[in-house]
């Protein structure tokens, strides 16, 4: 089954929580790598669905020019 896609707010909102883990020294040295790929895969997510909204923005101006 394919994992559904997460909204941008919500991939946000991890990695605010993952940031907040790790200021705040709650992140256990085990655990450190594994949240930050996590933050970065999120942060790569978060690129593209943007990469893909201004596509769509300039797409839909060119139209209606």
């Amino acid at each position: 089954m394919a994992k559904k896609e997460s909204s941008y707010s919500k991939s946000i909102e991890e990695i605010e929580a993952i940031l907040a883990k790790i200021e705040n020294g709650e992140t256990d040295i085990d655990d450190l790598s594994t949240e930050i790929k996590r933050a970065a895969k999120l942060l790569q997510d978060c690129k593209e669905k943007l990469f893909r909204a201004e596509q769509d923005v300039e797409k839909i101006m060119r139209s209606e020019e």
